[in-house]
């Protein structure tokens, strides 16, 4: 019987355990998360959206598990009773010249396949009444669903097949040998004949503890969200996004109608002084330092200094984030808005400051160690994790 150990209780990490069980029945699974429940960090602190894949390089993973995966996690929901909408998306030009920005998305989501349409200023009212767009493109296959459901329910399909679920248990070696990897853990050692690493924003340190050099650093950015009150939500009927600028590394601040009704404004973009950094008071100085002198950093901050300090004033000016976001709904104010929990994302950073911009997926020997999985990574979980289970090495 081969043995596996999948360290990281996130979506993608759950996903993957869930697979190994599906496609190798007599593989012994154990799921190591050093918290005490599952999804505890990027997953359940994401905007919950089912994305389509728009953004993405055309024959990239990312740009082929968004597609697929939107599909596949609408059929996970289904068959297993979890609540989800495919309720579209917009994407808003609010000005003449992002017009051409919002051709080129156009043309990319055509070559990815996607169910899109660009709609002028009187339909995009139709489908959003408050929306400030001179032109628009409709997404029709983009849903929201609350991924923290998809993660206990992937936990109660794991427990049922007999799968060894160890939460509140940190990895604190990786020590291989010639048949594989042994875990030692705050719980004890585990022996795995395979070890896949979904550690998400501490990946890199484990494969660093596997013994391998990883390509890239993970660098915390810290996504800040708002909501609108409660007597505002309908100034939103689904999802509204600006038209992307690549020159910049981030989407940019949307609007997003939540499976429970609310609505989530946001994230911002600055970076987290931790790697679980979800405030500005939460600083640790071990990862600080470790972030604060890899060059990519500063790589970054060279090419990006002006998106930077923009986003770090958005941050801190309420009435800044409010005037961002009336762009897209004008009637939005400073009033409208309640703070949110924020998330943490990892971004992988090569030492030349390129962000890797797709999955990356390291495999040597008995070990796997997923190094960058940003959004749309749980859109993409059940496919991603289809992937990586393919190419696992067998015993």
């Amino acid at each position: 019987m081969t043995k596996y150990v999948v360290i990281g209780g996130g979506i993608v990490g759950l996903a993957t355990a869930h697979r190994i069980i599906l496609d190798r029945p007599d593989a012994q699974v154990t799921v190591i998360e050093k918290e005490t429940g599952w999804g505890a960090h990027q997953t359940g602190h994401n905007s919950g959206v089912i994305h389509a894949g728009v953004y993405y390089k055309p024959g990239s993973l990312k740009a082929r598990f968004a597609k697929a995966g939107s599909e596949s996690m609408v059929e996970f929901c289904q068959e297993h009773g979890i609540e989800y909408d495919v309720c579209g998306k917009l994407i808003v030009a609010t000005s003449e010249d992002e017009l051409p920005r919002l051709n080129a998305l156009h043309e990319r989501s055509l070559a990815n396949g996607l169910p899109v349409k660009m709609i002028g200023q009187a339909e995009a009212r139709e489908y959003e009444p408050h929306v400030a767009a001179v032109a628009a493109m409709r997404v029709a296959s983009t849903g929201i669903v609350n991924y923290g459901q998809v993660c206990v329910k992937l936990a109660e399909l794991l427990a049922k097949a007999g799968a060894d679920l160890r939460t509140g248990t940190k990895v604190t070696g990786l020590r291989p040998n010639g048949t594989g990897v042994m875990v030692e853990t705050t719980s004890g050692e585990f022996a795995a004949d395979v070890l896949v690493n979904c550690a998400g924003l501490h990946a890199d340190k484990i494969a660093q503890l596997g013994g391998i050099k990883p390509p890239a650093r993970i660098i915390p950015f810290r996504g800040e969200y708002y909501e609108l009150a409660h007597n505002r939500t309908d100034l939103v009927k689904g999802l509204i996004y600006p038209v992307p600028d690549p020159q910049f590394p981030f989407l940019g601040v949307h609007l997003t109608k939540m499976i429970d009704g609310s609505v989530h404004a946001g994230p911002n973009a600055v970076l987290a002084l931790a790697r679980e950094g979800y405030t500005w008071g939460k600083i640790n100085l071990a990862e600080l330092a470790g972030t604060l002198t890899y060059p990519g950093l500063w790589q970054i901050a060279r090419r990006h200094l002006k998106y930077g300090i923009t986003e770090v004033r958005r941050s801190l000016s309420k009435s800044l984030f409010a005037a961002s976001l009336a762009r897209l709904v004008p009637e939005i104010t400073e009033a409208d808005l309640v703070p949110s929990a924020a998330g943490v994302r990892a971004q992988a950073v090569k030492r030349d400051g390129e962000l890797v911009d797709d999955f990356l997926i390291v495999a040597r020997g008995s070990q796997v160690h997923v190094l960058n999985a940003p959004s749309p990574a749980a859109t993409a979980s059940l496919e991603i994790a289809k992937h990586i289970v393919s190419a696992l090495p067998t015993r």
